[in-house]
């Protein structure tokens, strides 16, 4: 009989003990009735997702993840949506996106004459000696301009003349040239005397006078000249422009699903305010930098890195940037072969050999990644034959993750050796697109067809390619991105540019989630959906995966997740 009631009693204890027991562990958020793309090879489609906290619980399918809903869970119906990863801008600028908001944008200009009264108006806006600023524009893509042999661009005249009290500097497309008018020259003290910087070009008359236009580093002539002018603002001050800038940028970001943003190059003033507004969590989307200056400073400035993973957002500062060469659209890029159609040019080294080696083995000796711009041949040959003398251990150069900005143009010899070497092809599919009405011009036929945008054969020689706009050099748009990179095809061009170079639809989507995370060292907190990663997701109304290729440009996104919150969400 005792020994029935001391059953009874541990029976009881039992029964009891278990109803004690802490539930398993609820979701803060569920996302149901969808269709998923995680990128994550080991769980690809899902229709669920649970979420705890700003990391991913589970991903399944309704009937799993829905067990996770407690009393306090926010349950959203998808409603048959799709959902995937948060997009990762893999080459952008930050800061010059967010003032490029703020100015006018030339992007879209079809001409000169556009252009001029575009100027005109503003002119008439501003009080005399107030800059007009603005970027955007591109020569090729002007219905009423024809280049003449010796001028590829128009003259300042007519630009001059419906501002003649207001400088004006208009960055080119590209970045890597301006056109500024007479009063902007004056002020910057440039005539026809003033000498050529080394690495860029004044653009000169057949008399020697500049008409106007500075490429490379002769734009920091009048850079110069219109940096005067917030010479005298304190610290503070700067640091409130910065902290504008940055937060408008991340609204637009946002708007378009970009969860993540690696930006192209900053110095340690720009780093140490946007780093104090992470700490602060006043920055949210997530901005992984890679630090440019002079190697001079850059050599005090590597102490104070990497800067990793600061504040709620994770904020980080691990790679070096440099530029070996300029641009296509404005004769910049370094050729191994003059220009077709310039055959007195092949283009700009921006950066001694000297001094690119030089930050390669600071980024070497300090664990650090370096990322450097590189568009043409022969700026992409000597970049990869300087990659591979900085390691004494192959795998070693692979390991460390080092990247080429733009790998625009390549000799076929030397595209198998991004897969040899393990260098990270940080391409932009919409460059192509945008780029290719006046490829043929610039390289030929031969040099198009051979060396040009060439992602599928990098793919195939087992080089990773991320993807990217280069904002503000293109629009943020990162689905235009995606449509170039699986058609090649934009609504300037008649046919498709070298079709058999685009990507599969998979392809192209890693090349903005998984492959990004990646080529910043962040594939463990980002780039799928998967339990434990960041929370960091976006609902669309458009299945990327099968829609024609037609409506992958007019996809739009409903609602975008960071960390477990929704940061955006479409007007209804």
């Amino acid at each position: 009989m005792m020994i029935r009631i001391a059953l009874i009693c541990l029976l009881g204890s039992a029964i009891l003990l278990a109803s004690c027991e802490e539930p398993g562990e609820m979701a803060d958020m569920v996302i149901h009735n969808a269709v998923i793309l995680t990128m994550d090879k080991e769980n690809p489609g899902a229709t669920a997702v649970a979420i705890s906290g700003d990391k991913i619980l589970e991903v399944g399918e309704d009937e799993d993840v829905m067990k996770l809903i407690g009393h306090q869970t926010k349950v959203i119906d998808a409603g048959g949506d799709f959902i995937m990863p948060g997009l990762i801008e893999g080459h952008g600028h930050y800061l010059g996106f967010g003032r490029s908001l703020q100015e006018m944008n030339l992007l879209e200009v079809e001409s000169w004459q556009e252009l001029l009264e575009m100027v005109a108006t503003e002119a008439k806006s501003l009080e005399p000696g107030r800059w007009i600023t603005g970027r955007g524009w591109h020569q090729d893509k002007w219905t009423d301009f024809e280049p003449e042999p010796g001028m590829p661009y128009p003259p300042h005249d007519a630009l001059s003349a419906v501002s003649p009290e207001n400088p004006v500097v208009l960055v080119h497309a590209s970045g890597h040239g301006l056109i500024a008018n007479a009063r902007a020259m004056e002020l910057a003290g440039v005539e026809s005397g003033t000498p050529d910087p080394e690495g860029g070009t004044i653009r000169r008359d057949e008399a020697g006078e500049p008409i106007g236009v500075f490429e490379e580093t002769a734009m920091g002539l009048i850079r110069d000249a219109y940096m005067e002018q917030s010479a005298d603002a304190t610290d503070k001050e700067a640091g409130t422009e910065i902290r504008e800038v940055a937060l408008r940028a991340q609204e637009e970001a946002f708007r378009y699903g970009i969860t993540s943003f690696q930006d192209a190059g900053l110095n340690m003033g720009e780093i140490a305010v946007l780093k104090k507004m992470a700490e602060e969590g006043e920055l949210d989307l997530r901005l992984w930098v890679m630090l440019l200056e002079p190697y001079e400073v850059m050599r005090e400035s590597v102490d104070q890195l990497p800067i990793k993973r600061v504040g709620p957002s994770g904020f980080t500062v691990a790679a070096l940037k440099a530029f070996n060469d300029g641009a296509l659209g404005s004769y910049g890029a370094l050729l191994l072969e003059p220009y077709s159609d310039r055959p007195s040019e092949s283009g700009h080294l921006v950066t001694s050999g000297e001094e690119l080696r030089n930050i390669a083995a600071l980024a070497r000796d300090n664990g650090l990644q370096y990322c450097v711009h590189a568009i043409g041949d022969k700026a992409n040959r000597m970049m990869l034959d300087i990659y591979g003398e900085a390691f004494d251990n192959p795998e070693d150069l692979r390991g460390a993750r080092w990247r080429i900005e733009h790998a625009q143009h390549l000799h076929p010899d030397d595209i198998p050796k991004f897969g040899e070497l393990g260098i990270i092809a940080a391409m932009q599919t919409v460059h192509c697109t945008s780029d290719a009405p006046f490829v043929e011009t610039r390289l030929g036929k031969e040099r198009a067809a051979e060396g040009a945008y060439r992602w599928r054969d990098l793919i195939d020689s087992g080089a990773l390619v991320s993807n990217g706009t280069d904002v503000p050099v293109e629009n943020i748009n990162p689905f235009e991105g995606l449509y170039a990179a699986v058609t090649r095809k934009s609504d300037r061009m008649d046919e498709p540019f070298y079709p058999g170079q685009v990507m599969t639809r998979l392809e192209a989507l890693e090349s903005y989630t998984i492959n990004n995370a990646i080529a910043a060292f962040e594939d463990d907190i980002k780039g799928s959906l998967s339990p434990g990663k960041l929370a960091d997701l976006i609902i669309l109304d458009t299945n990327l995966l099968e829609c024609d290729d037609s409506e992958i440009r007019s996809a739009r996104v409903r609602k975008t997740v960071l960390g477990g919150e929704v940061v955006y969400r479409e007007e209804e």
